[in-house]
């Protein structure tokens, strides 16, 4: 009797995923050995949901959740997949949780409002000196006339031309503070979170030279004495190698990179090469091999320690304590303090005769960074570090045995140049394409010729950069860096040249435009799943990142864009471009790459724009788009005449409700204030508005005003109730 076609249908169906599932369960049996990898993600998952969430959790049910699934994972340890899946449960709960507790530990006051002129007293901890001249400096043990509750920590800017701050001492010093500048638009660079876990509770702006008081130059703590060895380091090797190749030089020592002048850090970047200045797993490989074969070779030399001593021992624990304070002398940061910990264990390995496992490596740097500073997760070093690493494990992983394989079958010079090359282009095009995507994250651009710029750069950073950096700090206690810095600064002066060359060739620098946040994450899981594992169904992963950068192709740019002052707009034109009407070079920088490219013409402050959608006087400005009349209003005049007939109000002034009763949307001075920046849509079926706050949540680092007025009225300052949010929506 023959099946009828449902009948058949649901059999072959139910064959096929039978199939699918002995796939999956052998593939994954196969892989066993790979299963560890996969623990320092569900940790990073765990720390990425706690800076997901809208609102500040407690860590205690995270903390119960790991101690549950933990213990159930030894119940079960017995069967290796219910054991490994409660392991995953309760990691990405200790993620989670260790990210509650950090933004608990680094809690610290946060300055309510802008104050004017005052005097400030506090002890430098930090001082880093700018393009320019400039010095931003960062105070603590603050005292003086702060509104309080206090902050722990300040940071100043001081102007060209003023005397040096130095790192120790007692100031005190005219300025005025404000509180951490909020996102000058949703989705853009969130600095407040960057200043909660820096302590950081206000910025300002010196008015004058700082004068030193009493209370200074205390036996410092283990971080600021860092902090002034670091300075001092910078200062001699600025003043042994002057101009731009002196800044570059103390970027490479010491990691502080704000006094190279922005053309050059945009060459840089733009060419591909900003790893350049970054102290990361380039530099450190460097130093620890330098160090190793140099101490290794002068032992070698002396035949009673060669003979009767572990030489190879000793000279990779030399590497080790050198590579520690090339870390602790660069500030500790996230990409330093990867390729320390990698290095690290790999030298460890030689002084215990054991073999380093790479990938293993990478997972267990990964897992001690997002233990200790959770925080970095959300940061594009952390990211692009650990991305480009993984990426260029894996690709050796693969391609490893097949250039051995060529360099074999091929030998000679000529063969040998043309080996390196190629490991140099396959380097750059692995680690290059692993940080584009995040580089469009981030910062909305992609460095076209990078693989070119490294192929030529990188070998002059090993043989004429590096070694020499290594000299100029061995020789400055004796006052002899400058045997090392003179060639220094010819080697740094070469690899700015191919700076400055390549990022001058046809579209260096090609836009991007916005990928969201769940491309993002898509994209991640699928280089992931591509580097982690080894057989062919890693393949997958390369579905999943070309569909997480399928949302960058449907992304529009808001079509009006407002900062929280309401002393800046941004309205689309007929050719795309975005109009801005002030605002300074930063919130420019950040409106043209993700919401540009930015109009070439001003603002006009009487009359018409050039396309004639923009009419304006000195108290209100009206822009039509599709029919929609958008109203600006600058001064308190204009307010009557913008509100007629307009689909949407956006005013500098604070506007009562009896006076704009229409039916549009309004978005005043107060609102703006509450709600931070917006980004407005005009859909065809209405309008779309996303606020800075609703962005960022109700976290500890966010500025909510009924907050601030509750603290304030606990303090006896005022009565004890809440300031709503009343955005008007008609």
């Amino acid at each position: 009797m023959q099946q009828n076609p449902p009948l058949r249908f649901g059999y072959s169906l139910a064959k096929w995923v039978g199939c699918f599932q002995l796939y999956l369960v052998g593939s994954l049996v196969a892989e066993r050995d790979r299963w560890p990898l996969w623990l320092p993600v569900f940790l990073g998952a765990g720390v990425a949901l706690y800076f997901a969430l809208p609102v500040e959790p407690l860590p205690w049910p995270g903390l119960a959740l790991c101690a549950a699934a933990f213990a159930a994972s030894i119940v079960a340890r017995r069967r290796d997949g219910p054991r490994w899946a409660f392991l995953a449960v309760a990691v990405a709960a200790l993620g989670f949780s260790a990210a509650c507790l950090r933004s608990r530990e680094v809690a610290a006051p946060i300055l309510a409002r802008a104050t004017g002129a005052l005097p400030i007293q506090g002890r430098v901890i930090q001082v880093q000196v700018k393009a320019g001249g400039w010095q931003r400096v960062t105070l603590d043990r603050l005292g003086g006339p702060i509104p309080r509750p206090l902050p722990k920590r300040v940071r100043i800017s001081f102007r060209p031309g003023w005397p040096r701050v130095r790192v120790g001492r007692r100031i005190e010093v005219r300025a005025t503070l404000i509180p951490p500048p909020r996102p000058v638009m949703p989705g853009a660079y969130d600095f407040p979170r960057q200043a909660w876990f820096l302590k950081l509770g206000a910025v300002g702006m010196a008015l004058g030279p700082a004068r030193s008081v009493a209370g200074g130059d205390t036996p410092p703590a283990w971080e600021l004495a860092l902090n002034r060895l670091r300075q001092t380091i910078g200062d001699r090797v600025r003043a042994g190698l002057p101009g731009t190749d002196g800044t570059v030089a103390a970027a490479i020592v010491t990691g502080d990179t704000h006094a190279i002048p922005p053309a050059i850090l945009a060459a840089y970047r733009n060419s591909g090469l900003a790893h350049i200045l970054v102290i990361a797993g380039l530099h450190m490989g460097l130093v620890a091999a330098l160090v190793f074969f140099l101490v290794r070779g002068g032992l070698a030399l002396i035949p009673p320690l060669a003979l009767r001593f572990p030489i190879k021992k000793w000279a990779a624990a030399a590497a080790l304590l050198v590579s520690g304070f090339y870390l602790l002398l660069a500030g500790i940061p996230v990409p330093a303090t990867r390729a320390f910990l990698m290095a690290a264990l790999v030298l460890a390995a030689v002084m215990l005769d054991r073999r380093a496992v790479s990938m293993r490596l990478w997972a267990l740097a990964a897992a001690v960074i997002l233990l200790v500073e959770p925080e970095a997760l959300v940061g594009a070093s952390f990211q692009m570090s650990f991305a480009a690493v993984a990426a260029l494990i894996a690709t050796y992983e693969i391609m490893g045995p097949r250039l051995a394989g060529l360099r074999r079958a091929y030998g000679g010079k000529l063969a040998y140049v043309f080996h390196e090359i190629a490991g140099l282009a396959l380097t750059s095009f692995a680690a290059g394409g692993a940080t584009m995507v995040y580089a469009i994250y981030h910062f909305n651009s992609i460095a076209l010729w990078q693989v070119a710029a490294n192929v030529m750069a990188v070998p002059l950073v090993g043989v004429a950069v590096m070694p020499f950096a290594v000299a100029s700090l061995a020789l400055m206690p004796f006052g002899l860096e400058r045997l090392a810095l003179t060639p220094l600064g010819w080697g740094i002066g070469a690899v700015t040249r191919v700076a400055v060359w390549v990022s001058h060739w046809p579209h260096a620098v090609v836009p991007a435009p916005v990928l969201p946040v769940g491309g993002l994450i898509l994209f991640s899981l699928g280089g992931l799943w591509l580097c982690l594992w080894r057989k062919k169904w890693r393949r997958w992963g390369l579905a999943a990142m070309v569909a997480g950068l399928l949302p960058m192709a449907f992304w529009r740019p808001p079509d009006i864009l407002v900062d929280s002052h309401g002393a800046s707009f941004g309205v689309r034109m007929a050719d795309g471009a975005l109009l801005v009407s002030g605002g300074g070079r930063m919130l420019k920088d950040i409106w043209g790459r993700r919401a540009g490219p930015l109009a070439p013409g001003r603002w006009p402050r009487w009359g018409k724009s050039g396309d004639g959608r923009l009419i304006c006087d000195p108290d209100w400005c009206l822009y039509r788009e599709a029919g929609r009349r958008v109203a600006f209003v600058r001064k308190r005049a204009g307010v009557k005449a913008a509100c007629a007939d307009s689909a949407l109000v956006i005013s500098a002034v604070p506007i009562r409700r009896r006076i704009c009763a229409g039916g549009g949307v309004v978005i005043d001075r107060f609102s703006l204030w509450r709600h931070g920046a917006r980004a407005i849509w005009l859909e065809p079926d209405g309008i779309r508005v996303a606020s800075a706050a609703t962005w960022q949540g109700d976290r500890p680092w966010s500025f909510h005003p009924w907050r601030e007025r509750v603290r304030r009225d606990r303090n006896g300052t005022g009565s004890d109730h809440r300031w709503r949010s009343r955005e008007s929506v008609r």
